[in-house]
């Protein structure tokens, strides 16, 4: 999985953000706001992880266990996938 050509993360006023740029700007018409462990996520997208990546760098990150490191990534990965964000 990765993150489709025409969306990139920018922090606009303290917030993140996921916005469309170029020719996708036409069939995605908004934005996508960021928590700081979304945007953890994302960047970690954007350096080429997959699914156990994710869960690991979870893991690394927070204090948390795997279940529910896999289970944030599980709901994550669907709302990008939902927006259009990912391929």
């Amino acid at each position: 999985m990765k993150i489709k050509e025409g969306f990139v993360l920018r922090t606009i006023a303290g917030s993140n953000i996921v916005i469309p740029i170029g020719a996708i700007c036409v069939d995605f018409n908004g934005m996508i706001t960021m928590n700081d462990s979304a945007t953890f996520l994302w960047k970690k997208l954007e350096q080429g992880a997959d699914h156990d990546d994710l869960v690991a760098a979870l893991l690394e990150e927070y204090e948390v266990d795997k279940e529910t490191a896999d289970r944030c990534v599980k709901e994550y990965i669907a709302k990008l996938e939902e927006a259009g964000c990912i391929e």
